[in-house]
């Protein structure tokens, strides 16, 4: 390299160190802002171990192995959509109406009172309805309360926000119910909003009245509303109802947050909903709904070809294509808590109830060089190919989430691996 070149190239550098200097070409909260589950799902490259192919446990994507497929009215709903030519444009930040009344009207049946399209706002997915509860919600101050174990991108959100996050329990011997005397000592003035998951992710609990009634209650109380995490809404098979907490809005306003990904099985349509449950007003007099609106209004709003498939879907999905979906997850569920039963140094204290998951407790004294949960899960994915996610994803130590909307064969096949791996690690071996 020549003295000129070599005195360009330094100069260059200084240059570009400077501008960067002075201009600061990025963003901390971005930066720090962390979603676990998508982070550790995307990392892993998980090569065939011993000649086994991968088998997922971990993404709670129910279309991923092709077994349960959409309803064809859902299906029929999207082609004459798209073949209409009508849906290809813009339609209102909030969700077009017609899309917005079939939320209400699908909704309005389980409720004291009867919804409305401005009842409504369609999100690009539910993650994204989240993200806009807790943005109208955040003050200056604020915390929030999170269920522990819980959804990750709860934490992500609040933080993005400058939030505080307070963590409160859920009992897993009790059938994963909320600890609400931990509840009513986190809570304080500057609570904005207490989130509630119910059937939960990652628990596979399903909250019964007298739980959820105690709930609201206690959140009348406090004068604290609720987030409803409810993308799982109906999705139940044990022996609880599913009940949106939406039912005690008269009691304290409600923000259910849902979407068609896991019961209708199409998370790639990106479309969920807010459900504002104030029939009192106090929302709207904090001016919360008017925040939502402003909110939607700077992304323009989700698919309008989902949108129009929309009524199809929620109006005219037969009843079997539920309870075929549901039969299904049912004997998942049957199926890892059976095997769960027969592995020394694994425990389940509950039945799943609903979603697609369950929650396996490990005991690190049972095991040789598996200390925690991640160690198990690295260990797991490297030497039988097979992915779950450690605890630690959802604030909880020494448990690993299973998900159990896979085809029978492929469970059965995934708990064989893992049977032998905790036998290969065992301490008794």
């Amino acid at each position: 390299m020549s003295e000129v070149a070599r005195i360009m190239e330094e100069w260059s550098c200084i240059y570009e160190l400077r501008w960067l200097e002075r201009r600061r070409l990025r963003s901390p909260s971005a930066l720090e802002s962390r979603n676990p589950i998508r982070e550790l799902l995307e990392s892993l490259n998980v090569p065939p171990s011993h000649g086994k192919e991968k088998i997922s446990l971990a993404q709670g994507d129910p279309t991923v192995f092709g077994h349960l497929r959409a309803p064809q009215a859902a299906v029929d709903a999207m082609v004459a959509a798209t073949e209409s030519c009508m849906f290809n444009g813009y339609t209102h930040s909030a969700g077009s109406q017609e899309c917005r009344m079939a939320v209400a009207d699908y909704h309005s049946p389980s409720l004291p009172f009867k919804l409305s399209a401005n009842d409504i706002c369609i999100t690009v997915g539910c993650s994204q309805a989240i993200q806009l509860c807790i943005a109208a919600l955040a003050t200056p101050g604020a915390n929030m309360l999170l269920p522990r174990p819980g959804f990750p991108i709860y934490e992500t959100f609040c933080k993005y926000y400058g939030v505080q996050c307070r963590y409160y329990d859920l009992i897993p011997d009790k059938d994963w119910e909320i600890d609400l005397d931990e509840v009513t000592i986190l809570m304080d003035a500057n609570t904005v909003a207490w989130i509630v998951c119910n059937p939960s992710n990652p628990c596979g609990s399903v909250y019964k009245y007298q739980h959820l009634a105690k709930i609201a209650a206690v959140a009348e109380k406090q004068r604290v509303p609720i987030i409803s995490d409810e993308i799982y809404a109906e999705m139940v098979f044990g022996g609880n109802d599913f009940i949106p907490l939406a039912s005690f809005s008269p009691k304290v306003p409600v923000l259910t947050v849902g979407g068609v990904s896991k019961r209708w099985l199409v998370p790639g349509w990106r479309l969920g909903w807010i459900i504002v449950a104030d029939p009192k007003g106090i929302l709207a007099k904090a001016r919360v709904m008017e925040a939502l609106m402003r909110l939607v209004q700077m992304t323009i709003g989700t698919s309008t070809l989902s949108q129009a498939a929309i009524s199809g879907l929620l109006l005219h999905t037969p009843s079997e294509f539920y309870d075929d979906t549901l039969k299904s997850l049912k004997a998942g569920a049957e199926l890892c808590y059976r095997r769960v039963q027969c592995i020394t140094g694994l425990d389940c204290p509950t039945f799943p109830q609903g979603a697609m998951y369950i929650m396996v407790k490990i005991n690190p004294g049972a095991f040789e060089g598996l200390s925690s949960d991640v160690e198990f899960a690295s260990l797991l994915a490297e030497e039988e190919s097979v992915l779950v996610l450690p605890g630690a994803a959802f604030g909880i130590a020494n448990w690993i989430r299973v998900v159990f909307a896979t085809p029978q064969n492929l469970l059965e096949e995934a708990w064989d691996r893992i049977e032998l791996f905790c036998l290969r690690h065992s301490l008794q071996h």
